[in-house]
């Protein structure tokens, strides 16, 4: 179970990785349409540029909530064996698999499905601290955690 943490620790790596340099390329792609604009309109037609503008302060609040979502990944020991679930715990319960880190969703791991979640989802509110036997109830389905690593 512990290679099965790695992958779905390596997973969410990459998937951080990937979403901040979209964000880096998307926010090149806007500077540079910014400084097309200034060198090919006159004064009076900012309205272009208005919404390049927006445009990159949007992609830079995306780029620093990624920034910061791969810094908690980062936080995560894939080795560690947990109690209690934290971030970086994989359960096994009756019916689902779920891992603590980001809001991923589903995933397919070694023919198994893990559903890869944030600790602040209301799900991951639900399983944090709790330990094996405990159960949960969530969206009119109930979890019992058979496995906590």
């Amino acid at each position: 179970m512990s290679s099965i943490k790695s992958k779905l620790f390596d997973i969410c790596i990459t998937h951080v990785n990937k979403r901040i340099s979209s964000y880096k390329d998307e926010i090149e792609t806007i500077k540079e349409s910014v400084e097309s604009n200034d060198k090919s309109t006159d004064e009076d037609d900012d309205s272009g540029n208005g919404k390049l503008l927006n445009d990159l302060e949007k992609n830079a609040q995306y780029l620093s909530d990624a920034s910061k979502m791969l810094d908690v990944i980062k936080l995560i020991n894939p080795k560690t064996i947990h109690q209690n679930i934290v971030l970086g715990s994989l359960i096994k319960t009756d019916t689902t698999n779920f891992y603590i880190a980001t809001s991923i969703g589903k995933v397919d791991v070694d023919n198994e499905a893990y559903y890869i979640i944030s600790k602040s989802s209301p799900i991951g509110q639900l399983l944090l601290n709790k330990t094996v036997g405990d159960s949960i109830a969530f969206n009119e389905n109930r979890y019992k955690i058979l496995e906590v690593k």
